[in-house]
């Protein structure tokens, strides 16, 4: 679609005009991109991102610097380009999945947004992607050309939102999977995945019985790992047992009595055996102790 003409300024760039257009890319991966403030050269274009004073999705113009801005979430989060261009085309680049849409605008997008809009509360202190999108520009001391500089930090951008969306949709298909075997475990104190899944969200979110998940390695080897008190924490609902911290080998297999039991980290909250059935024996002596 190489007649589908898209403008934002030239000069420096931030990362919601650099998100903005790797979000396009996925949409209209063949357009014709100019980086200007020329007011003639915008009102001719398709799509215009950050620039001319105007924000109307259906006639494509996605600017938040006029008077008023161009909106806010519930949150209090204001929208920037990036929030404005996802808002119209967010839910299409992640193939109709509203839930991955959400995901993505509610950990990439609405940080990118709040930064870009000086909206500082909730924003996670210390190196952020938007600072590292404006490191591509050429400092003071280089003759960098802004422009090539900002394809390359498109192409940067674009690689980010395509592994957020990936890591969306995989944590709402482990939400489902973590869910029913919450459902189907024998004792709600002991959540056996078939697999490794990222589980801890969905686990605070719906269970309050869970203490330990049972789960393989990647290497065919059992797991299992204590439940945080809440998201984040280093404090678990029930520890591993004090005698087995930091043993690994012989030494772990007499103290626990199983024959391939491998390890336990010094921080007992996660320990090891080669079987299932012998990690299952460790969350039994686990629960008792």
């Amino acid at each position: 679609m190489t007649d589908k003409t898209i403008v934002t300024h030239d000069g420096n760039f931030h990362a919601d005009d650099v998100f903005s257009v790797a979000a396009l890319k996925t949409i209209f991966p063949d357009f014709n991109l100019i980086r200007s403030r020329n007011a003639d050269v915008i009102a001719k274009a398709d799509i215009v991102i950050d620039v001319g004073g105007e924000y109307d999705a259906d006639a494509g113009r996605f600017d938040h610097h006029q008077r008023g801005g161009a909106g806010a979430r519930d949150n209090g989060i204001p929208f920037s380009s990036f929030g404005l261009i996802w808002k119209k085309y967010g839910l299409a680049i992640c193939q109709n999945n509203q839930d991955v849409a959400d995901s993505v605008d509610a950990e990439l997008v609405s940080a990118i947004d709040a930064i870009d809009c000086g909206y500082a509360e909730g924003v996670a202190e210390g190196i952020s992607l938007s600072r590292t999108i404006s490191m591509f520009n050429p400092t003071w001391q280089e003759n960098g050309d802004f422009d090539s500089c900002f394809d390359e930090a498109v192409d940067f951008a674009a690689r980010i939102l395509t592994r957020f969306i990936a890591a969306a949709d995989g944590g709402i298909s482990a939400r489902d999977i973590v869910a029913k075997a919450i459902e189907n475990a024998e004792d709600p104190r002991v959540i056996v995945l078939a697999q490794y899944t990222p589980w801890k969200r969905t686990v605070h979110a719906l269970s309050t019985e869970a203490l330990y998940m049972l789960y393989p390695s990647q290497s065919g080897q059992w797991r299992i790992q204590t439940v945080p008190v809440e998201p984040g924490s280093f404090e678990d609902r029930k520890p591993l047992p004090q005698s087995w911290a930091g043993l690994s080998g012989d030494e772990l297999k007499a103290v626990t009595g199983i024959d391939d039991a491998m390890f336990c980290h010094n921080g007992l909250f996660i320990a090891g055996a080669e079987s299932f059935e012998s990690t299952i024996k460790m969350a039994k002596i686990a629960l008792e102790t």
